[in-house]
């Protein structure tokens, strides 16, 4: 029988909400510069291949970022190291908006993406320590606000990219979000108990469910980005549904990952991580085998959506596995999550794609149910022996 939680209560104090507010103008980059590399592709006439490239430069930028982090934090704390990460994402989305050479663009976005996780790990780690045993309802809850801006800023850059303005002045919202950010809430820092954690202190050592947990977020990382990227191509074989049909079907998945982060706030204040964890695992693989039986775009679009929906909690459970496992440590966790997440954003997609060429997309998707398996395979591992 599945355990429930005392009653905790997430308190969303300044503190809070300027996280979360950080992670929306995060998600506007994020979410925004995905968006728009088709149509810098477009602009620079290069291949899909020569495109994709962009992506593995923002991979790179997030390894990156992984290694600067113990040392920034140690350098400046976690406050700074924040705003940090918010300047150096938007001077990377400066560098792409100006041109077309690709080596400026690749440079943008190998740059933004190094930043941007800088900010979004800090983040993380600055809400588990803040609200204690709220810690996965408030990453949850953060991690849904940002679904939901990226939602409008993805609208928007469509909306404005058909427009004279075009699409780089959509990408503008980015840098504005930041500035405004900046002035209403740079002064809001962090309790004094977060700052003596990040000085150092004595903590446990992280053990083997440290090394375990960074595997589970491999997984889930791999897998979020193979439904973003392979997804649509797979409805569109399936259904017969035009490829630009067929892409529609990433909003189904993203409005499965909305709902879902906001109902796992209130799921995260009363289970346990663990079975709760394993729950959401069991939901993305219900969706997966429904998405991946369908020749129905009804059916295809439900699949997609319960996808999304289990989704949802995969990240924000991961890191609080990788938090949890660090003894305490809670700057190590966030120093190691994007290299685990960095190396899946490279691997998951790569490999798919490599399957997909050699057995088809339908057979190459089979990737996913084998890393729902490790997963949670991983979590009942580490929750067995906790």
């Amino acid at each position: 029988m599945t355990s429930v939680l005392p009653r905790v209560r997430l308190v969303r104090d300044r503190p809070t909400w300027l996280v979360y507010f950080q992670l929306g103008t995060f998600a506007s980059y994020l979410y925004g510069l995905s968006a728009a590399l088709p149509l810098l592709r477009a602009d620079q006439g290069t291949s899909a291949t020569v495109a994709g490239l962009h992506g593995t430069a923002m991979a790179l930028g997030t390894i990156a970022a992984g290694l600067a982090l113990p040392l920034l934090t140690r350098r400046f704390g976690r406050h700074v190291t924040s705003w940090i990460g918010l300047a150096g994402m938007n001077a990377g989305v400066l560098l792409v908006l100006p041109s077309d050479a690709l080596a400026l663009t690749l440079l943008g976005y190998g740059v933004s993406g190094g930043f941007s996780s800088i900010l979004l790990y800090t983040a993380m780690a600055a809400l588990s320590d803040h609200h204690g045993p709220a810690g996965p309802a408030a990453i949850s809850e953060a991690n849904a606000v940002g679904v939901v801006v990226g939602m409008a800023v993805t609208f928007g850059l469509s909306v404005v990219a058909q427009s004279a303005l075009g699409w780089r002045a959509a990408m503008l919202v980015t840098p504005v979000a930041s500035v405004l950010l900046a002035l209403a809430m740079a002064r809001v820092r962090p309790e004094a108990r977060q700052a003596a954690d990040v000085a150092g202190g004595p903590a446990a050592r992280p053990g083997w469910r440290f090394h375990v947990a960074g595997l589970v977020l491999f997984c889930c990382v791999a897998m979020e980005f193979t439904f973003n990227l392979w997804a649509a191509d797979l409805f569109a074989s399936r259904t017969g549904l035009s490829a630009a049909a067929a892409a529609t079907g990433l909003t189904a998945f993203t409005a499965g990952l909305a709902a879902g982060r906001f109902a796992g706030t209130q799921l995260a204040l009363r289970l346990p991580p663990a079975p709760l964890f394993t729950g959401a695992l069991a939901v993305t693989f219900a969706g997966w085998l429904a998405f991946w039986l369908s020749t129905h775009p009804a059916l295809s679009y439900a699949g997609l959506a319960l996808c999304g929906l289990g989704a949802s909690l995969h990240f924000p459970l991961a890191m609080t596995g990788l938090i949890t496992g660090s003894g305490g440590r809670a700057d190590l966790a966030a120093a190691a999550s994007p290299i685990w997440a960095g190396a899946a954003m490279a691997a998951g997609p790569l490999a798919l794609g490599a399957l997909a060429d050699g057995f088809g997309t339908r057979t190459a998707f089979l990737l996913v149910p084998v890393l729902i398996g490790l997963a949670v395979a991983g979590v009942l591992i580490s929750s067995r022996r906790a």
